[in-house]
């Protein structure tokens, strides 16, 4: 089936758009009704992509498949699994251009972060080679003579992984290389905005590498199929976990369901993630970085600033700097390399903004720049006095939209930083380092990053929020806790007496 062309230099367009089908047992297999959906560019609404339109049958199939290709991928030796991802890592820096053309034109993601996505994707390949050999137990002391008790480690068997499309080849690529690695096999389910990079891409890329077919199973859904994909993934008996990333309602809906099952969970959800600029910060450099941690991926990224407490002193002239700056981010063609704000993702995103920054205003904030939806884009908006009843305010707002907001001190910054639901990641801008480490375990967040803004990423970090932003870590250095069972084996090496 042809899926992707990884002839260098050839993107597909409106005259041959790119067909992809469920990925099964290592086959491209078409969906079982047959139905497709149109995947389309947000720049120019052009069709990238013809995507199988499936169905929770479709869904029971990956899984039986995972399923059968798990025992012998989790006996599979480490050396072999270390191999095949460092392959992988290698197939994605060989395709780096192409995939960069290909997350403009289905997420209309700019080269900055596109650039961002495949160096990390191929890090993570890298680093989660090494956790072939990590899953090691221990030998336990017993109080029955004779007893050697040992604990072990192995895999859980399948898990389902569940990925959004803002980072799509990042985001789907954490939920199925820690997995895989530790001898788990995966059913990757991608958001139906982003079918390619986030699904097919990863099936082609590890089929390269030489990946047993089983190990990784793609599933595509059209818009508004996604919860009974999900419910087939979650209550088929042979998934032992599951791992989400994307909202946090969609989030509490599918631990429900899990919870109902029996299935563990990890969740990465929503952010409505504070940035404080102390009265002794550097100023050029915490412009700069608000600027960056506001808009970056048009502000569609979960970790971005969405609401900046200054304190008074610097206020006034930050406020001025920060929103001259943001109103002069050149806006448009994602593919273009100066572009900051590129396409919304689509008309119900950019209406949606629309929608809860005149709300906003009409309830009695100050629009400092921005504000008007030019489609497909809307353009680095700065709102201040925001009334807390504003849904702009308490919920998560998925674009290139911030509250600015004056405080008195940094203990009032705390406060209206911790108030919200949310704890995923903030950042904390000062001249004292120690007093930024202070105010870092004050705040009710899972990553506090001091003299940064809120959107960093590594591999091996343990990244994952507090709150109503989840549960669990991802991060190649906490996959074991994850995605291993631990089991209690005992071994006699003569007769036990029993009483009867």
């Amino acid at each position: 089936m042809n899926v992707l062309d990884p002839a260098a230099g050839k993107a597909p367009g409106p005259a041959s758009p790119i067909r992809v089908d469920h990925y099964i047992a290592g086959e491209w297999t078409e969906p079982l009704s047959g139905a497709t959906y149109p995947d389309h560019d947000p720049w120019t609404g052009t069709v990238l992509a013809t995507v199988a339109a499936g169905d929770a049958e479709d869904t029971r199939r990956a899984v039986d498949a995972a399923q059968a290709a798990s025992t012998a991928w989790a006996d599979a030796l480490p050396g072999e699994r270390q191999r095949i991802l460092l392959r992988a890592g290698d197939v994605m820096e060989r395709r780096r251009e192409e995939i960069m053309r290909l997350l403009a034109q289905e997420t209309g993601c700019g080269r900055h972060y596109a650039e961002i996505q495949v160096d990390f994707s191929a890090a993570l390949l890298r680093q989660a080679a090494g956790l072939a050999y990590t899953a090691v137990g221990q030998v336990l002391p017993s109080d029955l003579p004779g007893t050697r008790a040992l604990a072990v480690r192995q895999p859980v068997g399948v898990v389902a992984a569940i990925a959004p499309w803002n980072a799509s080849l990042v985001l789907s690529g954490r939920g199925i290389v820690g997995p895989i690695a530790l001898g788990n096999t995966v059913v990757l389910k991608p958001s139906e905005e982003s079918p390619v990079t986030g699904g097919a891409l990863w099936a082609e890329v590890f089929a390269e590498a030489g990946l047993p077919p089983g190990v990784l199973n793609v599933i595509t859904h059209a818009p508004g199929d996604a919860g009974a994909v999900a419910d087939a993934l979650i209550s088929h008996p042979a998934v032992r976990r599951v791992n989400f990333t994307g909202s946090t309602p969609t989030g509490r809906r599918l631990a429900e369901t899990a919870g109902r099952h029996l299935k563990r969970v990890v969740l990465q959800l929503s952010g409505q993630n504070p940035l404080i600029v102390l009265a002794d910060a550097d100023l050029p450099y915490a412009v700069d970085a608000a600027v960056y941690g506001a808009f970056v991926q048009q502000g569609q990224v979960c970790m971005c600033a969405r609401r900046i407490y200054v304190e008074r002193p610097v206020a006034e002239e930050f406020t001025r700097l920060f929103t001259q700056k943001a109103a002069t981010l050149p806006t448009g063609d994602p593919h273009d390399p100066r572009t900051v704000i590129g396409p919304a993702i689509n008309k119900w995103s950019l209406s949606l903004l629309d929608r809860r920054v005149e709300e906003a205003v009409s309830m009695g904030a100050r629009l400092l720049t921005g504000g008007r939806a030019e489609p497909p884009c809307y353009p680095a908006t700065v709102l201040t006095d925001v009334p807390d009843e504003a849904e702009l305010a308490f919920d998560e707002t998925f674009g290139p939209v911030v509250m600015l907001e004056t405080v008195d001190s940094a203990d009032e910054a705390v406060a209206r930083a911790n108030a919200s639901r949310y704890g995923l990641s903030a950042g904390v801008l000062t001249g004292d380092a120690h007093r930024g480490l202070e105010i870092a375990r004050r705040l009710e967040a899972g990553i506090v990053h001091v003299n940064d803004q809120p959107v960093n990423d590594e591999p091996h970090m343990p990244f994952g929020g507090m709150k109503d932003s989840g549960w669990g870590r991802f991060g190649t250095g906490f996959a074991v806790e994850e995605f291993t069972e631990t089991r209690w084996i005992t071994l006699r090496g003569e007769p036990r007496g029993f009483p009867f």
